[in-house]
């Protein structure tokens, strides 16, 4: 008899009204805090002591959040019915969990004897540390304590042993579910950093491996239970993940509307505060950092009591020089004798940082807290070895964001980057973003540390990763605010001024390169004449191809996609042309088979669909209809006429992962194109029944933009079957659209129509605009 069959273990379908029923039924009081949380585990235990009368050889034990009396407002209950073999056990069982569901309480239960439960824990860690948690709640004793006690000696004796295997499960749960310090969106529990955590650094205390559970982790470990607390009342709901939509709320219950550290300088006026959200993620961030680094290092703790029982305790652990001024040491980088006897220089720090780096072996804590302590100041410009220092850990590929993170947490990266404070856990609020400010910063100077082979000065292309983004959190565009920050931070490093201009160039150009490949037409001369202009020379432009992809890899999935890789480096390859000739590249000639055979064209090839018809006008709204229709987003599109011949060539991608079937959408555009009317019913039935919202939609002129036409820019929130409506309504106005490029930027698009014509007269643009904005 080890267990009951769980009913209804998930609780109830509707978790609102499951609240209105425990309160009700349990008495279950609300609340954030350490009072609550202790207030509604006594009121779980007044219930549950009513189920089960006082009898020995019986006793219920509570586990999880009620076995610590930190109960979440919507959290589960987890009990063990701990019996001796007396008789009736499984009908006294279900006279427990039975009023337990009733009252709509979600619950978790086994019940099992006292060797039963040891022989259990002995072979599922998870029930090992579960045990750890044991509390009695109501019952016989002395039975009780025989199964904590001896749960606990027995974890004590074999926890080192067990550690490895936790540690491999417990990565596997960070890689799927991230770092909470970094997320934008995180997991209270299960992210790295988060609660889960905490439960083992508590096993691990008890283990006596080592004091893992210091006040600063008990200080975070409560507010991160706060959180989660207000998480839970905000949503009324049990959830665990911090979504976007919910941390204003959340904040407002934490009374966290008030000025955070590193808070942005517009925040730092006085009387002035930071965004609720903004203030709560920033604090969830540092005390995720706080649980994470106190898990490092108490794995590595347990780890060098291993290898020390390995050895037979006997004996010291050698010290294996790594780089100058730095030993390994039992699997940590400490200090070298020599450099804490001398004095030591400015760039100590920094080199230790690039050592770890670049051997990926972890900083020892009393090592990181001597430098924090005694390391002095970098002058200003640094000296090369401390320059030399910061492009090795930059560079160092995989080991970058381990070492700086370890660097960050005592402190040392604010000694050689002031800005790094405003800058650290910084939100981004942009969909395309994983992270926050800070991670992103790092992360693209190890993603640009990928392409340090195809640059003439890789230095250059880490330091201006690494900075790129630095305006962000400022008034105004990021990429122009942040230039005269970046240079400061270049000129103190020690850069000589043309290169403290590059990097300037570099902060202040970073977005150029994707947003003219994703919003100009790269046939156009003026587009490609522009770019190489504001580029100047081919050593810069590969630094900014670079600089490009590594920002894209360091902000998300939805950041990049090999069709705007191919745009980017289309452009790349036609803007270095033109530098190295002087020459701008012949516009690409129409796909041949479109100016040959009876009209109408169809020809489909992988992402490209291409049209020709005897009628050039409407024949863009007409195919972007079509496409439209079967799930396909248009990236770009470009209409001209050949010899009598109206042309349409689009680049596409499918809306929803799947590729449409080519059959009906080649003779649905056959027939489209050709003017059959049902046709054209089921594109504007389907089209209006697909509009998307979102903020107001916007029209932006670009009048120097192309050779031959004006350029309307519409900023909207993406639907199925906009440009179809836009270019409707352009065809409508009267305008001929010769070419569009569609950028999608998260739930929202800028898609830029090349107008043939010069459109001078106000009233005229006036009505156009006012014709495409009805039209979104």
């Amino acid at each position: 008899m080890t267990s009951l069959i769980k009913k209804n273990a998930s609780g109830p379908a509707d978790d609102g009204d499951a609240n209105l029923l425990i309160n009700e039924v349990v008495g279950v009081p609300g609340g954030i805090g350490e009072a609550a949380r202790r207030g509604r585990a006594a009121a779980y235990d007044s219930f549950l002591r009513g189920l089960l009368p006082e009898r020995d050889g019986v006793a219920l034990l509570a586990v999880g959040g009620l076995g610590r009396r930190q109960c979440a407002p919507y959290g589960d209950l987890d009990l063990v019915l701990v019996h001796a073999g007396v008789p009736g056990t499984d009908e006294l069982a279900a006279s427990v969990w039975y009023p337990i569901w009733d009252a709509g309480l979600r619950l978790d239960h086994s019940v099992r004897t006292v060797a039963e439960a040891l022989s259990v824990a002995q072979d599922d860690v998870k029930v090992a540390l579960g045990l750890l948690d044991a509390r009695l709640v109501v019952g016989d004793q002395a039975l009780a304590d025989a199964l904590i006690r001896t749960a606990a000696d027995h974890w004590r004796r074999t926890a080192v042993r067990h550690l490895p295997g936790l540690r491999e499960v417990t990565e596997a749960r960070w890689q799927a579910h991230g770092e909470l310090a970094f997320l934008l969106e995180g997991d209270l529990k299960e992210a790295a950093g988060g609660l889960r955590d905490v439960g083992l650094l508590r096993a691990i205390s008890a283990a006596g491996i080592t004091d893992a559970l210091r006040p600063a982790v008990r200080a975070a470990h409560l507010r991160l239970l706060d959180t989660r607390d207000a998480l839970h009342q905000q949503v009324g709901r049990r959830v665990d993940r911090l979504v976007a939509q919910e941390r204003d709320g959340v904040a407002t219950l934490l009374d966290l509307r008030r000025l955070q550290p590193g808070a942005s300088d517009a925040a730092r006026r006085p009387g002035a505060v930071v965004e609720d959200g903004d203030a709560l993620l920033r604090r969830v961030a540092g005390d995720a950092r706080t649980v994470s680094h106190a898990l490092d290092d108490a794995f590595r703790a347990a780890d060098r009591l291993r290898s020390g029982r390995s050895r037979g305790g006997n004996g010291r652990p050698a010290r294996r020089p790594v780089a100058r001024d730095v030993v390994e040491h039992d699997g940590e980088l400490v200090l070298a004798r020599t450099a804490i006897g001398a004095r030591p220089d400015p760039s100590l720090s920094l080199r230790v940082a690039a050592a770890s780096a670049t051997t990926r072996i972890p900083i020892a804590r009393a090592t990181c807290e001597w430098l924090a302590a005694y390391c002095p100041p970098l002058p200003a410009p640094w000296p090369a070895e401390a320059r030399a220092a910061l492009i090795t850990l930059l560079g160092a590929g995989a080991g970058l964001v381990p070492a700086w993170e370890t660097s960050d947490r005592y402190g040392l990266v604010d000694g050689w980057l002031p800005e790094w404070t405003r800058l650290r856990s910084l939100p981004q609020h942009n969909p395309v973003h994983r992270f926050t400010l800070d991670r992103h910063l790092v992360q693209a100077a190890h993603e640009a540390s990928r392409h340090a082979r195809e640059v003439e000065r890789p230095d250059l292309l880490l330091l201006g990763a690494l900075l790129h983004d630095i305006g962000k959190g400022l008034p105004g565009d990021h990429s122009t605010v942040g230039v005269p920050v970046a240079q400061a931070v270049a000129t103190r490093v020690g850069l000589p001024a043309p290169e403290v201009e590059l990097i300037g160039k570099l902060v202040r150009l970073h977005l150029l390169l994707p947003d003219v490949a994703t919003r100009r037409d790269l046939s156009d001369p003026v587009t490609i004449a522009s770019v190489a202009e504001a580029v100047g020379d081919t050593g810069t432009l590969d630094l900014l191809h670079a600089l490009v992809r590594a920002d894209a890899a360091a902000t998300g999935p939805a950041a990049w996609s090999d069709w705007k890789g191919r745009l980017v480096a289309e452009l790349v390859a036609r803007v270095r042309t033109a530098l190295d000739t002087g020459v701008l590249p012949e516009p690409p000639a129409p796909d041949p088979e479109l100016l040959a055979g009876p009209l109408p064209v169809v020809h489909l090839t992988g992402d490209r669909v291409s049209v020709a018809a005897a009628d050039r006008r409407g024949l863009l709204a007409t195919v972007a209809g079509c496409l439209a229709l079967h799930r396909l987003e248009v990236i770009s599109a470009d209409a001209s006429a050949v010899d009598g011949r109206a042309l349409v060539e689009c680049r596409v991608q499918p809306r929803y992962g799947l590729p449409p079937d080519p059959v009906p959408l080649r003779a649905d555009l056959r027939r489209a194109v050709a003017g059959d009317v049902s046709v054209t019913q089921r594109l504007r039935g389907r089209a209006l029944a697909s509009r998307g919202g979102g903020a107001a939609p916007r029209v932006v002129w670009h009048r120097e933009a192309a050779t031959d036409a004006v350029l309307l820019e519409l900023r909207a929130a993406d639907a199925a079957g906009l440009l179809y409506r836009v270019a409707c309504a352009l065809d409508e106005a009267g305008a001929l659209v010769r070419a569009a490029r569609i950028s999608t930027l998260g739930a929202d698009v800028v898609d830029a129509f090349y107008l043939v014509g010069g459109w001078p007269d106000d009233a005229t643009r006036a009505r156009l605009e006012a014709a495409v904005l009805a039209a979104v």
